[in-house]
């Protein structure tokens, strides 16, 4: 397809660990789901606080997907 077409998804990933395990955990869930993803966008990065440490992060994207023709 020369003109490809695509839809926009919101996800929220999340991760204990860092920022860029919780985009692939976001990432990884919505394949599980959704086809021929193709890109992702991080709009809003936030996180949890427990016993005055980080406990988790969480990632907002849009994930852009290719629309079957």
């Amino acid at each position: 397809m020369s003109n490809p077409t695509y839809r926009l998804t919101e996800v929220v990933g999340t991760s204990t660990g860092s920022i860029d395990a919780a985009i692939a955990n976001g990432i990884e869930k919505a394949s599980e789901t959704l086809r021929n993803l193709h890109w992702f966008e991080v709009t809003e990065v936030r996180g949890a606080i427990a016993d005055g440490a980080v406990s988790q992060t969480q990632v907002t994207m849009k994930i852009g997907f290719q629309v079957d023709e």
